[in-house]
């Protein structure tokens, strides 16, 4: 269902969702619970300016006054966004990790005016967890508890609440999955990446799991975009990361002791990167441009990846239609501005799109009666040696006589371009000469007239001298 899911979302709406999730990351880099506290959320305006230390935020969440004064948001700014931003030109590797080690080095010591450690309650609360250094807090409380009374009026409000996070769930964590793999640039032309069945069931699994252990659910989020930055693009990766959480189970005092402000520059950072795609955006054509618009800008200001992609498709569905009404009606004589510009959607829901176990399944239930082109998904396909190694002569002969096709039409192309470039060629010479010809002509002929009429010196008479 996630596949179709994908296949079915505008590939315009698909490159916003990556750009307004870049916005997103940035927003909450900026904030003040994850960020470096440079915004807050305003009482008479959406945002308002922040960068106050935490004692002169008022019950509102605003600073009342010492704007932009927190030590700690510079120290952010500087070292864990200008610093790691010069790491990164010079392609440092992890320039992320060495950033946000250094800040929250700095932030540890208790005499500083941008600890993290105060003499306030809070402050000495998680200094006191920050000196056990190493520490284990086993479930008691959250494994497996469910409660399945489901009298009166808990019924419905549960299953209110199981359809609202099963929908909000699902399209977040697509939206995401997807965007991340795009950001990796393992997406393909048919706007696939390769062994998406089995990532998409992992996901799903791993949200379930989770759920009994009484978490959030466990599941790629936006801020995987940090380690995608710094190259982690295979499956490797996501094992490294999984044993360095199973080590952080013992090493939490620690790893929990990191501030805000050193995470806040490098969610930015990532936020920039993923940003670069709006370029990638339609916005020739107005029935694109304004859904993936929507899309990118709802996504940090509903503070929701879902929200933010459920309000793209809703503009989209309806701005189409009703231009696709128009045209229908009046037989194409009436189009909107740029209308070759638009692109073609497909719903993605042809006997071809179907997910390679479905289309397996039908081979063998069903044989020839399903035949359908499965370049579009080859991926799907071959997701193992043994599938990539059974490939037939004759496929492989089909292929090459395409490219064979291919270079011989390019060849042919070429030649005629060639022909094309020397016939031009050849008459501009023709026509130099031409030119040259008929203006050496003019000038003998203005030279004769001028020759013919120049009158003759009449010849001087020699006088002799006289004898006398």
């Amino acid at each position: 269902m996630r596949q179709w899911l994908v296949r079915m979302i505008p590939a315009t709406i698909k490159t916003a969702c990556g750009v307004g999730i870049g916005l997103f990351l940035t927003e909450i880099g900026l904030s003040y619970s994850a960020g470096i506290g440079a915004i807050t959320g305003g009482f008479s305006t959406p945002l308002a300016i922040g960068g106050c230390p935490a004692e002169y935020l008022d019950t509102k969440g605003e600073c009342s006054s010492h704007i932009m004064t927190n030590p700690g948001m510079w120290i952010g700014i500087f070292v864990g966004g200008i610093f790691v931003a010069f790491l990164m030109a010079f392609k440092v590797k992890s320039a992320i990790v060495i950033g946000i080690g250094i800040v929250s080095i700095m932030s540890w010591p208790r005499n500083t005016s941008f600890t993290y450690f105060p003499y306030t309650e809070a402050g000495e609360e998680r200094f006191q967890f920050f000196k056990q250094v190493v520490a284990f807090h086993p479930i008691e409380s959250v494994l497996n508890v469910q409660n399945w009374h489901l009298h009166g009026t808990s019924g419905a409000q549960f299953a209110l609440a199981l359809i609202t996070f099963l929908y909000v769930d699902i399209i977040d964590c697509t939206a995401t999955l997807y965007s991340m793999a795009k950001f990796c640039g393992v997406v393909g032309d048919d706007g696939d990446f390769p062994r998406s069945t089995l990532a998409y069931c992992t996901d799903a699994i791993m949200i379930s799991i989770g759920s009994l252990f009484g978490c959030s659910p466990v599941t790629a989020f936006i801020e995987s975009g940090a380690g995608i930055a710094e190259g982690g693009r295979t499956g490797l990766t996501a094992i490294s990361a999984g044993i360095c959480f199973l080590v952080c189970l013992f090493f939490a005092p620690i790893l929990a002791s990191v501030p805000p402000w050193a995470t806040g520059s490098t969610l930015i950072l990532v936020g920039c990167l993923m940003i670069r795609q709006v370029i990638n955006i339609n916005w020739q054509y107005i029935g694109d441009a304004v859904p993936s618009f929507v899309t990118l800008a709802f996504m940090p200001f509903s503070y929701s990846v879902a929200y933010g992609l459920i309000a793209g498709m809703m503009v989209y569905v309806v701005l189409n239609t009703m231009i696709w009404v128009v045209v229908k009606s009046t037989n194409n004589r009436v189009t909107p501005s740029n209308w070759q510009e638009k692109e073609v959607y497909d719903w993605g829901m042809g006997a071809r799109n179907l997910p390679g176990w479905m289309r397996c399944l039908q081979r063998k239930v069903l044989p020839g009666r399903f035949q359908t082109d499965d370049a579009k998904d080859g991926v799907e396909l071959v997701d193992n040696d043994s599938a990539m190694n059974a490939a037939t002569d004759s496929s492989s002969r089909s292929n090459s006589d395409e490219e064979e096709k291919e270079v011989q039409v390019a060849h042919s192309q070429h030649e005629q371009a060639v022909t094309r470039i020397l016939a031009q060629a050849q008459i501009r010479s023709q026509a130099l000469q031409a030119q040259a010809t008929q203006a050496e002509t003019q000038t003998q002929a203005q030279a004769q007239p001028q020759h013919q009429t120049r009158p003759r010196n009449p010849p001087r008479e020699h006088v002799l001298p006289s004898l006398d």
